[in-house]
């Protein structure tokens, strides 16, 4: 009896499972399925990928404060053509302008990618993931948003 019901609830599991991996965004580039224990910022650490952008291309997953995530949810990493996979881990001391000398990228770019963080670049926080290219990412998503950071 017991075999039998954990069978059917390995079953479930499994549909449900496929059935949540389907409704992936179409024109994702990278996707990721959350594990136990998974946070945003632990997730974009070990994807390359930006906090914010993990946050913004699931933002009907993710609500503000990260603490929605669920077990075995297939998550977008990043929108084709809009995908920064370049990345660096927030780390006690660091600033805009530390981050992008050792990217070897400019301050200004690493505003652009990252709009999220203010101008100043008083508003990042140790573990958060920041985009590190050395070039603009073609990020319609970041660049609409840049504009109510500013």
């Amino acid at each position: 009896m017991f075999a039998r019901s954990a069978l059917t609830v390995a079953v479930v599991v499994a549909v449900a499972f496929v059935g949540g991996a389907s409704a992936q965004e179409p024109n994702c580039a990278r996707n990721y399925t959350v594990e136990l224990g998974d946070t945003c910022d632990g997730i974009a650490a070990k994807t390359n990928t930006p906090t914010f952008q993990l946050e913004t291309v699931n933002a009907d997953k993710i609500d503000a404060a990260c603490d929605n995530l669920a077990l075995g949810e297939p998550l977008c990493l990043g929108i084709i053509g809009e995908d920064c996979d370049i990345t660096h881990v927030v780390q006690p001391g660091d600033n805009c302008d530390s981050i992008a000398q050792e990217a070897k990228t400019t301050r200004e770019i690493l505003l652009a990618n990252n709009p999220n963080v203010n101008a100043e670049c008083t508003n990042i926080g140790v573990g958060e993931v920041l985009c590190t290219a050395n070039e603009i990412i073609g990020n319609s998503t970041a660049n609409a948003a840049n504009e109510v950071f500013q």
